[in-house]
This record gives structure tokens, sequence and C-alpha cells, in this order.
């Protein structure tokens, strides 16, 4: 921030509002009880930039916390509809993901969601999110959840609980405050890519990269690694990584990998400059059969950190230029290192 830009009051965090649950008994003997429960938040912006924010989940790894990465199975056509999509998401300090379908209704503004194939305990997961327009000005947003455990499971419904109404308290005050960035063109999102040409495999570029628990031996900025895998294809890593002025950092991601083509990744607590850092590594055929690999990273600049994190002086082009290259550098070298790891295994 410039000292020639006015001080500005950060508003204060919206704070949603969660009604008593409901518990329903099953209609025939052996149905599980379901229970029914609404959080509600207001919204600094107009239904439609809320509403195009819940359609657009591609982009809910940027906006809400739990939410590390979503992709469409079907999407919707423009005018609404059905669509099938598949999420990672934290949960109680775990990492789950599922795929959902999803009705789309923009006439409504609502959207309504169900699990594909709970997977047990969860006997069943759906819900509603709901824009209304306010008197004045705003929205109103209700999410719902409709859920149930295997056999009434009281530990099983406890761990629900806990994990719904968290959840959705994070999922709508941050929906809140991208909403407010949104309406008034404040977002502080960028994307940057760098890539590299690489003789080898698909297979033996994703094994480098997706292996990071041998990171230690084979990145020089790299100091410690903890990999942890209690899902196939889903980790948690933790490292320490070594900084150009020589000072080191711990990092903390979710990362899904899918096998051969990609992994992508949420950092989990992200430096001051920071409010969320998303990235991933991309592989690509060439067009003489080695792999082009790409690492992309998708950053929102904590602009009201600038001045305490570069000085009072700094502007948002000049963070936005220190990440680039903080977060570039590392990602390069860990290519460069990718690249001869797999030639010089290879031969080639």
């Amino acid at each position: 921030m410039s000292q020639t830009t006015p001080p500005t009051t950060t508003p204060p965090a919206p704070n949603p509002t969660v009604s008593p649950s409901r518990r329903t008994p099953g209609e025939r003997p052996g149905d599980a009880t379901r229970i029914d429960v609404a959080h509600t938040v207001t919204v600094p912006a107009a239904p439609a930039v809320v509403f195009a924010l819940l359609a657009d989940v591609e982009r809910w790894p940027l906006i809400f916390p739990p939410t590390v990465h979503a992709r469409f199975l079907e999407k919707a056509p423009e005018g609404g509809g059905p669509e099938r999509l598949q999420l990672w998401a934290t949960a109680n300090g775990g990492v789950r993901t599922w795929t959902s379908r999803r009705l789309v209704e923009p006439m409504r503004q609502r959207i309504s969601f169900e699990q594909d194939r709970p997977v047990a305990p969860i006997a069943a997961m759906g819900g509603e999110w709901i824009v209304r327009p306010m008197t004045g000005g705003g929205s109103e947003v209700v999410l719902t959840h409709t859920y149930a455990a295997v056999d009434d499971d009281a530990e099983t419904l406890a761990w629900l609980e806990k994990a719904v109404d968290g959840n959705s308290r994070s999922e709508l005050a941050a929906l809140a405050e991208a909403a407010r960035d949104a309406e008034t063109g404040k977002e502080a999102s960028f994307t940057f890519r760098d890539s590299l040409r690489i003789d080898g495999t698909f297979a033996a570029v994703h094994a480098f990269l997706d292996r990071a628990e041998h990171w230690v031996e084979r990145l020089p900025h790299v100091a410690r690694v903890k990999l942890t895998e209690h899902l196939p294809g889903v980790q948690i890593l933790e490292m320490d990584t070594q900084t150009a002025d020589g000072s080191s950092h711990t990092t903390r991601s979710v990362r899904v990998c899918t096998a051969p083509h990609s992994i992508h990744y949420k950092q989990l607590v992200t430096p001051a400059l920071l409010r969320v850092h998303i990235g991933s590594w991309l592989l690509d055929e060439d067009e003489n059969g080695g792999v082009t690999a790409t690492a992309e990273h998708t950053v929102v600049l904590a602009t009201d950190a600038i001045d305490r994190v570069l000085g009072p002086d700094a502007t948002e082009e000049q963070a936005r230029a220190f990440v680039r290259e903080a977060l570039g550098r590392n990602s390069s070298t860990t290519l460069r290192q990718a690249k001869a790891f797999v030639e010089g295994t290879s031969g080639a």
C-alpha cells in the first residue's frame, strides 16, 4: 500500500448463524434418522454475484477454506440444470473426497446437492444453497444440510455435526468476503506458470513429483519432509524449505495426486502475505515424445498485510512481483531437479 492511498477500515467479519437442527426418524424400521440443519449469513453483494461464485465450483478452493480441489464431471449448461462434480475437502482435521450431483437453478437462485454414493459410516449427505435478495441491497445466503449415519451411530452423528457446523460457518464467512471483493472489484488473485521440457516418460516425471518423501535428498531448498497418505492419492505434505535469504519456513499442504498427468495442492497454512495459495503440477506430452512439466500457482494476496511484510511504501504490484519470484524460484528449482533426475536415470 502506498502512502498516498488513504487507509481503509476492514469491514467486520461476517458472523454466520445456525438454526436448531431437526431430527426426523426413518419412515421404515431400520431407516436412519435424518438430521436437518441450516446456516445463514448476510452478504454485502448482489444475489447474481453470490450465485456466480457458488456455481463456479472450480474456483471453490480459492473461496472456501475447507475445499482443496474441485472438478466437474458433468457441467450444467449456461442456463442451469443437473451436473456432477468431485470434491476434496478437509473436515475435522482429515481429508475426504466424494462425488455429488447438483441441480443448478439460476432463475430461482438455488443449487441443490447430494452425494452420489455416501461412504459408510455416512448414510446420506445433501442440502441446498439458497440466495435471497435483501431489502436495501445485499443478499441472504442459506446453506442447508440433510445427513444421516449408518445405524444412527452416535459417534458418527457427533462427527458429522461438528464437521457440518465447522465447514458451513467457514464457507459462509469466506463466501461473504469473496462476494464483497467481487462486488467492489477488489479481488487480489492472480495465476502464473513456469514450464520445462523433460526427456522422459509421464510415469517417471510424475513419480518424482508424487514421492515427495525423497525431496530432502533431491531438492536443495528442502530441509525436512513429513508425508502422510491415508487415502490413495491424497497426501498431507509438511516440509521445511530454505528461502533465498537463508531463513527457513514450514509449509503444510493437502495434495491430490492423479497419475500420470497432474498433482493439485492447497496450502493449509499460508505466509502472512497470502490469504490463499493453490497450485498444480501439470504434465503434457510434447510433439517429440517428451514431457512438458508445468508448475502453476494461483494465489490471493492478503492486501492488508503488504505494508507490514514489505514496508509502508510497498504497492500491490510490488507484492505480486515478490510472491511471483519467491514461489516461482522454488517450483522452477523442483522442475530442474526433476529433469536432471529423470534424464539421468533414463540414460538420456
